[in-house]
């Protein structure tokens, strides 16, 4: 009679376990999130006010071809350099307009970072730079 009653009561369980709502956080392993996108402390989109002129820029819809892509080709993709100016912006290395263009004052910024940051300082995009802002 135990033994019925225990197997009746885990059935119950995990019927109600199959029915109660799966959480948020577990929903979005299936949705697509850009990694390029800005976001702030938490890890969520950042709303701004205004919109740059990279966030319609044409992406790669995984993260893959970004970290087999070396950082000289990145540099002529607008979002990538996007990215990295609101990136170096956050981090207080730049404070240029966020236009995609690899420019002088991204270089600068980026060799201000790899001085904090204990790296040779050579003002390009390296793998060491793309690692410290956690961009693929």
């Amino acid at each position: 009679m135990n033994d019925l009653m225990m197997r009746r009561g885990f059935i119950l369980l995990l019927v109600l376990a199959c029915l109660l709502p799966v959480s948020s956080r577990a929903g979005n392993i299936f949705l697509y999130i850009d990694p390029l996108a800005p976001r702030d402390d938490f890890g969520l989109l950042h709303q701004a006010p205004a919109l740059n002129t990279t966030d319609f820029a044409p992406r790669h819809p995984l993260r893959l071809p970004y970290n087999l892509t070396p950082g000289d080709a990145l540099i002529s993709d607008r979002a990538y350099v996007g990215a990295l100016q609101v990136a170096l912006y956050r981090h207080g290395y730049y404070c240029g307009p966020v236009d995609g263009v690899f420019s002088a004052g991204v270089s600068v910024a980026i060799a201000r970072m790899q001085k904090n940051y204990s790296q040779r300082v050579t003002g390009t995009l390296t793998l060491g730079v793309r690692r410290a802002l956690y961009l693929p």
